[in-house]
């Protein structure tokens, strides 16, 4: 029911009720009479809640997330083609964002827009290579390159545990949105494989800047084939170019 699906997507996004509230635009007593059953969506609001949460407005509703799978595409590569649904770890992208924060705070190119690329390629990149997700975050196309649906309502939430703090600053002749970290990452969370592809992935990339970085996903394969403002598939990795594969296939 939508009770039980509204609660079990605010905790996996680490969201208390009063930060979900703030982000719905409405007073926590009246989001805890929704997540109670006690009140029923308006449109706008379930609308809100469906892209906070990254969930279509249908399963919102309905309140049961629908599994679908897509077509599997050719390939010249020998790999196993598994029907890739995000499992989204958000506890490991807290950990991961401090982490991938206290590398490169100081450094004038990582902003936001820099930011989201970094995780990108973070997420995807572990999912060609093991087969497996990381953070498994939703990406969704837009005109500069992937961008994490997730990212601002765990970002708020951070925020407000003081965890991290937002700055404004100049890159050149652009403004730019930054992030501090205010604590450690908890690294117990990350296995060893998972913080070796962080530190890979912020040595490729993490002295380019958001204009280099967003040219770069804009050629890679899952950005490529999806519509705009659709969800990437992290299936579509498997038939990445070479220059932004990180995985050895076996030769036809």
């Amino acid at each position: 029911m939508i009770t039980t699906l509204l609660k079990e997507l605010r905790e996996e996004h680490g969201l208390s009720q009063d930060a979900t509230a703030k982000e719905l635009g409405m007073s926590r007593p009246t989001y805890i009479t929704l997540e109670q059953g006690k009140r029923d969506f308006t449109l706008s609001e379930a609308k809100h809640a469906a892209q906070l949460f990254g969930v279509s407005l249908e399963d919102l509703v309905r309140g049961k997330r629908v599994i679908k799978s897509s077509p599997r595409p050719k390939t010249h590569r020998r790999v196993d083609i598994r029907i890739s649904v995000p499992q989204r770890h958000l506890k490991k992208f807290k950990q991961v964002l401090l982490y991938v924060l206290g590398k490169t705070a100081g450094k004038p190119n990582i902003g936001m827009t820099a930011l989201y690329k970094l995780l990108y390629f973070i997420d995807f990149d572990y999912y060609e290579k093991y087969e497996e997700q990381l953070m498994g975050l939703t990406y969704m196309k837009n005109h500069h390159g992937p961008t994490p649906r997730e990212f601002a309502s765990v970002v708020d939430s951070m925020k407000i545990q003081g965890e991290i703090e937002e700055l404004r600053s100049k890159y050149f002749k652009y403004d730019q949105k930054k992030f501090l970290p205010l604590k450690s990452p908890n690294l117990s969370l990350l296995s060893a494989q998972e913080i070796e592809m962080v530190d890979d992935v912020l040595a490729r990339y993490g002295d380019k800047s958001a204009v280099e970085l967003s040219a770069l996903t804009h050629e890679d394969t899952p950005w490529a084939v999806a519509k705009e403002k659709e969800d990437l598939h992290y299936n579509h990795v498997f038939y990445r170019p070479d220059k932004l594969s990180v995985r050895e296939y076996d030769p036809l």
